[in-house]
């Protein structure tokens, strides 16, 4: 029976952790419902998994099977984030030819941009704002590194979006 409760704690602890990890992503990303009805199966879970080891406090591999538990659904809950790719990125390009044709070749693959010239230390640049969905944010990263691999590229994920024909056609 030792095992069987190391293994019920460690799989109880991935499962909550993960589901812990994914409320609080979506609750950061704003949505709010689905983190909300999320949060009671997590805290079921949770529950059950503290009552399991408050019994068993008695063997140090049950505390050594949370922590365990504890870090792996960590682990999980990132992978998982990461597979759902919710949101959006921006991508900020910075190159040093403003006469590079980059804009046009990007929305060719479909991407958004926005460009301007700016000035730099050393000369003009071309600068492009590029928004995409985050599960675009691979595809994006290597057309970039493809059309302008010496670019300067700063990458941030907005929380609100409004106004523009991207954003309309990134939601429908």
């Amino acid at each position: 029976m030792g095992y069987e409760i190391i293994l019920i704690i460690v799989g109880i602890n991935i499962l909550y952790v993960s589901f812990f990890t994914l409320r609080m992503t979506l609750v950061i990303k704003g949505y709010r419902l689905l983190a909300s009805l999320l949060s009671m199966v997590e805290v079921f879970v949770y529950l059950k998994g503290l009552a399991i080891v408050l019994d068993n406090l008695d063997n140090p591999l049950n505390l050594a099977a949370y922590c365990i538990g504890w870090g792996m659904g960590v682990y999980l809950g990132c992978r998982i984030e990461e597979y759902l790719a919710l949101g959006y990125v921006t991508l900020q390009v910075v190159v040093d030819s403003p006469e590079l044709d980059l804009p046009a070749k990007m929305r060719e693959h479909g991407f958004g941009v926005t460009s301007w010239v700016a000035d730099g230390r050393d000369g003009k640049r071309l600068v492009m704002q590029v928004l995409t969905k985050r599960s675009n944010e691979q595809k994006l990263w290597m057309l970039i590194n493809n059309l302008a691999p010496k670019a300067f590229v700063i990458s941030f994920e907005p929380k609100h979006l409004k106004g523009g024909f991207w954003v309309n056609r990134l939601r429908g």
